[in-house]
């Protein structure tokens, strides 16, 4: 599919995998592992706004539809393409972050709260900027 990049963040084949089960509509095809995992930051954080932007609406099934979504990305996107044997504390922190940010996603779902996903969006944008700093250390060698 692609040539394996050596990463402490993930197993190429699970982010690939997990990014086309969740219906991000991209070109994953022709995506470099790093560039995979940058477009599920940029799925997650576009289905909060999605979510935000719906609660605030009053579209109860848009909101529901965007915040799966978002978790989705986080659980199986995000989180399951980490590498905790070879990320060590690292991806650990980050298993962490993001079942914490599923968590407040699933409570903003149920109790139409705001103030939960604009946490989740403060949450995750640092973790996407950090890992859009590291796209040159990232490139096939």
């Amino acid at each position: 599919m692609f040539a394996a990049v050596p990463s402490p963040f993930g197993r190429t084949a699970a982010s690939a995998g997990a990014y086309r089960r969740i219906g991000v509509e991209t070109g994953v095809s022709g995506a470099t592992p790093h560039q995979l995992v940058s477009l599920l930051f940029d799925g997650c954080i576009d289905a909060i706004a999605q979510a935000r932007g719906a609660l605030r609406q009053g579209d109860v099934q848009a909101k529901g539809q965007a915040i799966a979504r978002a978790v989705r990305i986080v659980e199986e996107g995000l989180g399951a393409g980490l590498d905790l044997e070879a990320g060590g504390a690292l991806a650990a922190d980050l298993r962490a972050l993001y079942a914490y940010i599923a968590l407040r996603l699933t409570r903003a779902n149920l109790h139409n709260d705001d103030a939960a996903l604009a946490e989740c969006q403060r949450l995750i944008e640092p973790v996407r900027e950090a890992w859009s700093r590291i796209a040159g250390d990232a490139a096939p060698r």
